[in-house]
C-alpha cells in the first residue's frame, strides 16, 4: 500500500503531470494490477485517476473532501462518513448557514461550510431563489426578512420548516430558538404573502410608501410573532436534525464516548466491511431501529439499526444471544457490542453476539513506567496474572488497558480479547498485591 503523505511536511515538490507511461509502469512494477487479468489501458487510467486524487487528497485536503461531499450530496449515509472522515483528519464541518451557506459544501479556511442541497425537502429552485435573494439585498436579518425577499412561489412552508430544523436560521433567532421559529412560521408566510400581494397588485402600504420616516420603523417590525415558546430539547433537536439530514449534526449521541470508543471499540461502522467474518470485534453504537421477530419456533430475537459518527448498517441479534441480552434492545439505546460481520449478497451485517449499555462499560487501568512495558518478565507476569481472571465457562467483557508512562508522555493501549477480564475489581485486587499500580473505572468516567 503507498502511504501518501502531505508535500508541505515532506518538503517534496507538487507534481502537476507524472506521464501516463510512468503511472502505467509504477502500477505493474509494483504489483498493483496483475498484467495478465485486467486491460493495461484501464490499469494505466486507474492509476492516473488516483494518483491524482492522492495528490488533491494530501495537499488539499478542505478542497478535495468539500468536493467529495458535494458529488454524494444526495446520499445521506456517504455525507456522514465523509464528515466522520472530515472529523478524523481535523477538518471542521460547520452547520448549514442561511447567511452563508452555498448550493454546495463549500470550503472556508481551514473548514466546510454544509452545502443547501444536501438538506431535505429543499430542491434547487428554493435554494436559487434564497441565494438570489441574498446576493440582491445582503443577509437576511430575520424570519420575517427571509420570508418577505424570498420568493414565496418558489419556497413553501415545508422548505423552510426543513431550513430551521436543519439550523440553517438558527443566526435569526436569539439563542437559535428553533420552536419559536416553527412557531412564528405560520403567521409570518400569511405576512409575507399578503405583502407580496400588495407590491403585485401596486397598492403598498403606509410603511412602504413613506418608510417609516419618523419613527426609524421599518415594515418587518409589523411581522406577527407567536408567544414566547421555550426551544426543544437537546435530544428533540437531534432528532428533527436527523430527519431533515438524515443524521446528527450538531451534536451525537455517541460524541461524549468518542474518544474511548476509539480505543476501546476500535471497529467503527464505517470500515465494518474491512474486518474478517471469524473474527469477533466490538463496537460502540447507537440503535436507531429495533425490529422484534418471533421464529417459528416461537424463540425471539431483533433486527437492528445501528450507528456510530461514521455511518450505519443493519444488524441481527439471534435467538442465543437475545434470550441474555434482549432487555438491553431498545430504540435509542446506547451499547458496547461484540459480535462478527456477516457478508451476504454484497452487503454487510453485524452479528450481534453480547452487549451492555455505554453506561455499565467498565475498564481496568495499569498504570507502567517505560521501563515496565518493555521487560519482557514484567511483560510475562502481566499477562499471567490477566488470564487467571477469566473463567472458560463466561465471556469476559472487560478491556485493560494500558497506560505507560515515557518521560513527559502518556501512551494508552489496549490489551487484546483474550486478555479481558471476569470481575474489574477483583483484577485490580490481584494485579495490587502484585505491586502493578491499576484501577477500574467506568468508560463515561474516563472521557
Amino acid at each position: 500500500m503507498v502511504k501518501i503523505v502531505r508535500r508541505r511536511s515532506l518538503g517534496v515538490q507538487p507534481v502537476y503531470d507524472i506521464g501516463v507511461a510512468t503511472v502505467h509502469n509504477f502500477v505493474l512494477a509494483n504489483g498493483l494490477v496483475a498484467s495478465n487479468c485486467f486491460n493495461k489501458s484501464h490499469s494505466t487510467a486507474y492509476g492516473y485517476v488516483t494518483f491524482q486524487t492522492a495528490y488533491l487528497k494530501a495537499n488539499f485536503p478542505v478542497e478535495y473532501m468539500a468536493a467529495l461531499l458535494t458529488v454524494n450530496s444526495g446520499n445521506a449515509e456517504k455525507v456522514q462518513k465523509y464528515i466522520a472522515n472530515c472529523a478524523a483528519m481535523g477538518i471542521e464541518v460547520l452547520p448549514p448557514n442561511i447567511n452563508a451557506s452555498g448550493v454546495d459544501f463549500t470550503p472556508v479556511g481551514d473548514r466546510i461550510l454544509f452545502g443547501l442541497s444536501a438538506i431535505r425537502n429543499l430542491g434547487l429552485g428554493a435554494i436559487e431563489s434564497i441565494l438570489a435573494a441574498r446576493d440582491a439585498g445582503g443577509p437576511f436579518q430575520s424570519l420575517a426578512d427571509l420570508c418577505d425577499r424570498v420568493d414565496t412561489g418558489s419556497i413553501n412552508r415545508r422548505a423552510l420548516e426543513s431550513l430551521i430544523h436543519a439550523g440553517a436560521l438558527d443566526v435569526l433567532e436569539a439563542g437559535g430558538n428553533r420552536q419559536q421559529l416553527v412557531a412564528d412560521l405560520p403567521l409570518v408566510i400569511d405576512w409575507a404573502n399578503s405583502r407580496a400581494k400588495d407590491r403585485a397588485s401596486g397598492q403598498g402600504n403606509l410603511f412602504d410608501m413613506f418608510g417609516g420616516s419618523e419613527s426609524n420603523s421599518s415594515p418587518l417590525d409589523t411581522a406577527p410573532r407567536a408567544a414566547a415558546t421555550p426551544d426543544y430539547s437537546p435530544d428533540e433537536k437531534l432528532k428533527l436534525e436527523k430527519e431533515l439530514l438524515g443524521f446528527y449534526l450538531s451534536d451525537h449521541p455517541l460524541k461524549v464516548v468518542q474518544e474511548p470508543a476509539r480505543l476501546l471499540a476500535p471497529a467503527s461502522i464505517s470500515d465494518l466491511e474491512d474486518y474478517s467474518d471469524r473474527g469477533l470485534i466490538s463496537t460502540i453504537a447507537l440503535l436507531t431501529e429495533v425490529k422484534p421477530v418471533v421464529t417459528k419456533k416461537g424463540d425471539r430475537m431483533a433486527i437492528l439499526r445501528i450507528e456510530d459518527l461514521s455511518g450505519s448498517t443493519e444488524a441481527v441479534v439471534f435467538p442465543r444471544s437475545y434470550e441474555r441480552i434482549g432487555h438491553y434492545i431498545e430504540a435509542d439505546a446506547r451499547l458496547m457490542l461484540w459480535g462478527k460481520v456477516d457478508r451476504r449478497d454484497d452487503q454487510v451485517q453485524f452479528i450481534v453476539e453480547d452487549a451492555e449499555p455505554i453506561d455499565h462499560v467498565r475498564l481496568v487501568l495499569v498504570e507502567l513506567s517505560a521501563d515496565q512495558a518493555s521487560d519482557i518478565v514484567q511483560q510475562q507476569r502481566l499477562k499471567e496474572l490477566l488470564l487467571q481472571q477469566k473463567r472458560e465457562e463466561e465471556r469476559s467483557k472487560v478491556p485493560v488497558v494500558a497506560v505507560i508512562q515515557a518521560g513527559s508522555d502518556r501512551y494508552f493501549v489496549r490489551l487484546g480479547a483474550q486478555f479481558r477480564v471476569d470481575d474489574p475489581e477483583q483484577a485490580v485486587q490481584a494485579l495490587q498485591a502484585e505491586n502493578f499500580q491499576a484501577r477500574a473505572e467506568a468508560l463515561l468516567s474516563s472521557t
